[in-house]
Formats: structure tokens, sequence, C-alpha cells
């Protein structure tokens, strides 16, 4: 069948029309791409970089040349989805796959939206070689064998057309929920600030904070160093533990804390001798605060129950001493804005920072009596549940738009749905219409 006009269908394979692109760096100059489940594949921004720090190796000389309008994959990752058509030069790790898309046959922005619908993500997690799902691997000899059915390039043009149209206007959706998460936590941020600075009661004395950017303070309150409230402070072994995919103990590194929680899949399984090793300096402990001295730096939560751990590197723990401090007023001080003034200094304008071992140990902490320690959480506790609620909220708006964003591209790509009707129908309205009444609920 010809590839273009009169309705046709090809079916071919992918070697034929997206063979693959070996042309490597020799500067390590250009603009690093990035490739993400969701987006697919943008230049790396300084927040990422942060949390990719650990591994980046210090040269991109030799890294693999993106042309605009290639296919990039992760092989390591496809069956998670992270894949797509970059829209810009540059360069990705050596470990990726680049494939140039021939335009006789095929529609890039098509190919993008093709390939990113949950039909074809299903069939890339089939194709993937590997015992356990995080060890999956589609690699190019075993992606290139795969057949793509392809409609006529003007089918493909409207069809990415509408689908460019729809997804923008969902990810703007989605973008302006995000932002309203943000505003949360800021919010958030003031009230712990507030009360970590002036307690919930108003002192019969004051007394001047030390601070150009802090009011003065409650005169009982103390200027202590965490150190000074901790019976210890651990740090972790200077090299990474052995990932063990059958191991019963976990390896706690930096992408296990985010916003003051606990996310165990941030981490891996290692086995008992590593354990032992790692955790010679001392075992992790309910009660215990872990912190990231970087990648990202000063994120913090309290170590959860039932989990037998170790720390991996730049991982750091605090020991509150429970006759001088609560271990949660702990966690609220590295996020208030105490502690991220005193992280932010040790940033110098740049999201890739680090905290020394020195400076964990002699992070700043405002320190009340117990009494009023527990007053204040108390306080923090019982208006967590508004902001709560209304963050699971808007997470779960989120997630729904998603959810239909994904269901639209495999309907369009697989002809499910006329493209050329569809707004005149005012189905995308009607849906998104749903979603906003779902959160007002």
């Amino acid at each position: 069948m010809a590839p273009e006009g009169g309705g046709s269908v090809i079916r071919r394979r992918f070697k034929y029309f997206m063979p693959e692109r070996n042309e490597f760096s020799t500067t390590g100059e250009e603009t690093l791409l990035s490739v993400s489940e969701y987006y697919g594949v943008k230049p790396r921004s300084e927040a990422f970089d942060a949390d990719a720090a650990e591994g980046r190796a210090a040269s991109l000389e030799g890294y693999r040349k993106v042309r605009a309008g290639d296919f990039v994959m992760n092989y390591m990752l496809a069956w998670k989805g992270a894949y797509g058509v970059s829209d810009h030069d540059g360069i990705v790790s050596p470990a990726y796959a680049v494939y140039k898309i021939n335009p006789k046959y095929a529609d890039q922005r098509f190919i993008h939206h093709r390939l990113r619908s949950d039909h074809m993500r299903s069939a890339f997690r089939a194709r993937s070689k590997g015992i356990i799902e995080s060890r999956l691997r589609l690699y190019p000899d075993a992606f290139l064998s795969m057949e793509l059915e392809l409609p006529d390039r003007t089918t493909q043009t409207a069809i990415a057309d509408f689908l460019d149209r729809e997804t923008g206007r969902i990810d703007q959706l989605i973008e302006k929920k995000q932002r309203l998460v943000e505003l949360q936590k800021i919010r958030r941020l003031s009230e712990v600030s507030q009360l970590l600075s002036r307690g919930t009661r108003s002192p019969m004395n004051w007394k001047p904070s030390g601070l150009d950017w802090m009011a003065d303070i409650p005169e009982h309150w103390q200027w202590v160093r965490m150190k000074d409230v901790c019976s210890e402070v651990i740090d972790c072994k200077n090299r990474t533990p052995p990932q063990v995919d059958e191991g019963q103990y976990w390896v706690i590194r930096t992408t296990c804390i985010k916003d003051g929680q606990f996310v165990q899949s941030g981490g891996y399984p290692t086995d008992e001798a590593a354990y032992r090793e790692w955790t010679k300096r001392g075992k992790p402990s309910p009660g215990d605060v872990l912190i990231t001295r970087e990648a990202p730096m000063g994120e913090a939560c309290l170590y959860p129950d039932g989990l037998s751990a170790c720390l991996g590197q730049r991982m750091m723990l605090y020991r509150p001493d429970p006759k001088i401090v609560r271990a949660t007023y702990l966690v609220h001080t590295i996020y208030s804005a105490i502690g991220q003034h005193y992280v932010g200094l040790r940033r110098k304008g740049s999201t890739v920072g680090h905290l020394r071992v020195p400076e964990v140990h002699n992070f700043p902490c405002l320190l009340p009596p117990l009494n009023e320690q527990d007053g204040i959480l108390a306080r923090l506790d019982s208006n967590l549940d508004t902001y709560t609620k209304l963050g699971e909220s808007i997470r779960a708006s989120i997630n729904r738009l998603k959810e239909y964003r994904s269901a639209l591209i495999t309907a369009a790509v697989t002809g499910q749905i006329d493209v050329a009707t569809w707004d005149k129908q005012g189905q995308t309205d009607r849906r998104l219409d749903e979603i906003e009444e779902a959160m007002q609920a």
C-alpha cells in the first residue's frame, strides 16, 4: 500500500522507518536531555540535575546525539513509558537508544502520541526482557523487530493536530492544579514557621532573634544545634551498598524522602551482609529523623516503623533526646523558614548544593520547652487535616486528568474516535467539567 493518501494503512517493522541513530558527542557541550514517563523528552533542568546528581558522569563526551524529531528511549524504563520524540537537539546517556523517524512514512508528532499510548506501552512491556519488573529492558534489536500499523500521512497529521490541541488543554489544567499544590505547601510552611518562631500563645517577654530576617522570639526559648539535642548524629558509610534483588533489608537513598514523607520505592533491597556492614555506625530505628545531604539537600522525615534498613550515600540521621526535643519538632524545624534559610545559604544560589557533615551536626533549632513543643505540634496536627484533604483532592483531580489524557491518546491513535467530529460534540469539555465537579464535591 502507498504510504500516503486514500485512507490506506501500512504495517511495517520499526527498523524500516525508524532506524537507530548512532552518533556520539565529541565535546559533551550539547544540551543534556532527560526522558520522563509523563512528558517524554525535555531539556534537563537544574532541578532535575539536583535529583539525579548521584551517578552523574563528570564528562558528557561520548553521549548519544539527538536531533529534533528523533525518538529517544530509555530502554531500562521503557516498560514505564520513559520515551518520546524530542523537540530539541541535544545529547542523552549512552545507555539510551535514539531512532531517526523517516518522514515519508511517519509524522513525528503522531509517532510520539502513538508510541506513548497505553496500547504501545503494554506491547513494549511484553517485549522487554528481565526476570523481575525493575530489571526489564527493551533492547534496540527487540524494539526494531516490532511492527506498527500506520495510517496514511494525512490521517496521521490530523490525529497529531487533534492530540496536540487536546492534550495541551489538559496539560494546562494539570499545571494549574500543580501550582495549587505548591501554594498549599507555601501556606503550610508559613504556618509552621510562624508557630516555630512565636509559639501558640504570646509570652510575657521577648528578645531579639539574632537574625536580620526574623522578628523577636520568646525570651525563654533557646538557639541550639541539632547535635545539642540529639544523643547521636549518624552519618552513612561513604560507599553505596550493593543492590540485592532478593535481599530482606532496605537501602535508604535520598530519593526515599520527599516533602517530609518517607517513600520506600525510592530505595532498593540489599542482603544481610551489606546491612550489617552499613549499620556499624548505628542502626536506624523508629524515632530517628532522616535527613538528606545532597540530591536533594535538606529533605527530612521520621524513620518508618517496621523497616530494617541502612543508610545509602548522602544520608544521615538524628537520634533526638526525648527528654529535650520531640522528633517531629525537628522535622518541622528543617522545613521551617529557619531550616530553609540555613539550607539556602549552603545552596549558594544553585539548586545543586550539599550539606557537609559538620553542617548537619550544626543545623540550627529554636527550642522551646517540651510542653510548648507539644502545644505547637498539637496545633499543627489539628490544622493538618484541612491541608491534607485539599491536597488529596487536588492530586486525585490531577490523576484523573492524566488518566483521561492517556485514554484520549489511545482512542485517537487507534481509530476508536473520529477526531474530525470530536470538538463539535463537546466531548473533552464535558469530561473536564466532570473532573472539576468531582474535585469540588
